[in-house]
């Protein structure tokens, strides 16, 4: 038997550069493993497709020893939070729970950074971090979908945006998963032209490339798993409108149908009232927000479209089996464990 190897040939650079640029990947407590592996996987198929060490790395973290990943795997580090060269570019690399793993030491140790003119980047969550930090105050922005809500609620001075990555001068943020791919791809047509970045695209068989422009979240007919332009649109209205929810009537009247025609339709496609539908969307939203910050749970209520602390403890209860308070209280708990 035969195994024939085949060589990717490698693409050669007008201008390859005198030394590698670093990144400084800082891996914060729970961290996401794809969203790191896939912007290191990246750097390192860029230097082989080049024949050049293009890029070198380093691994960072509170104590300098060891990190965890949100699947228990431990990370042997490079570093602690050590000055960094102003030429190094900072990727924050976030995951579970990002609110505790936001120490004050961190916080102090970016803000030192970034005044010494370091680029920094966040990846999935760690954009919660940098906003903490007051490092994105004024700059476009994104986050893991997931926690969209809670951040929109704590940083009103960030311009938080829904694409896959954002570049904001020297501050860089990514929606998570594979969104580090995307953004690593741009980063290296920008250092060393389109054809090398194709090439490392080519070898991660990444054939849809996403740019600033696009959304990390699949299109409500692709979630909901329904093609129906109308019931799109109202989906869609009911979830830019939680705080302030739209009467099913005028839900309906906005895409040219009766009340008891969109009735006839949620019940159709998706088997629930549209009554129903945008209860279980807002309880969710309220979930997220009980999750990942300090609202009060009134507050909470408020931003969710409930007019009293009570209607909303009894409707959470109703959906989830249990009380908001008690949500909380368990989840501390778990997190403490």
């Amino acid at each position: 038997m035969t195994t024939m190897i085949i060589e990717a040939q490698t693409v050669e650079l007008a201008n390859p550069p005198s030394r590698p640029r670093r990144f400084v990947f800082v891996l914060l407590p729970q961290f996401t493993m794809l969203c790191f592996a896939c912007a290191v996987e990246a750097l390192r198929i860029a230097n082989r497709m080049s024949g050049r060490e293009l890029y070198s790395w380093a691994l960072a973290g509170e104590g300098g020893e060891t990190a965890s990943c949100s699947l228990g795997i431990r990370y042997a580090l490079d570093m602690d939070l050590d000055e960094l060269d102003r030429d190094d570019t900072l990727m924050l690399c976030g995951g579970v729970d990002v609110q505790a793993a936001t120490t004050k030491r961190m916080l102090n140790w970016l803000r030192r950074e970034a005044r010494r003119g370091v680029t920094m980047g966040g990846l999935c969550t760690a954009s919660y971090t940098l906003a903490r930090a007051g490092l994105l105050e004024g700059r476009r922005a994104t986050i893991h979908w997931e926690n969209q809500d809670s951040f929109l609620e704590e940083f009103e001075e960030v311009k938080l945006t829904k694409s896959v990555f954002v570049v904001d001068g020297n501050r860089i943020t990514t929606a998570g998963g594979t969104a580090s791919i995307d953004l690593m791809l741009k980063l290296i047509a920008d250092d060393h032209g389109e054809e090398l970045a194709s090439a490392v695209a080519d070898q991660l068989i990444y054939s849809a490339i996403r740019t600033d422009q696009d959304t990390p979240r699949l299109s409500i007919p692709t979630r909901i798993g329904v093609r129906h332009p109308k019931l799109s649109r109202v989906i869609q209205m009911m979830e830019t409108n939680i705080e302030e929810p739209i009467s099913p009537s005028i839900l309906a009247r906005d895409v040219g149908m009766s009340t008891r025609q969109l009735e006839r339709l949620f019940r159709r496609y998706l088997n629930r009232s549209p009554k129903r539908y945008y209860m279980e969307l807002r309880l969710q939203k309220a979930r997220n927000l009980l999750m990942q910050t300090d609202m009060s749970v009134i507050n909470v209520a408020l931003a969710c479209g409930f007019a009293s602390p009570s209607h909303f403890s009894k409707c959470y209860r109703a959906h989830y089996d249990t009380t908001p308070y008690r949500e909380r209280g368990a989840h501390a708990a778990r997190l403490s464990v």
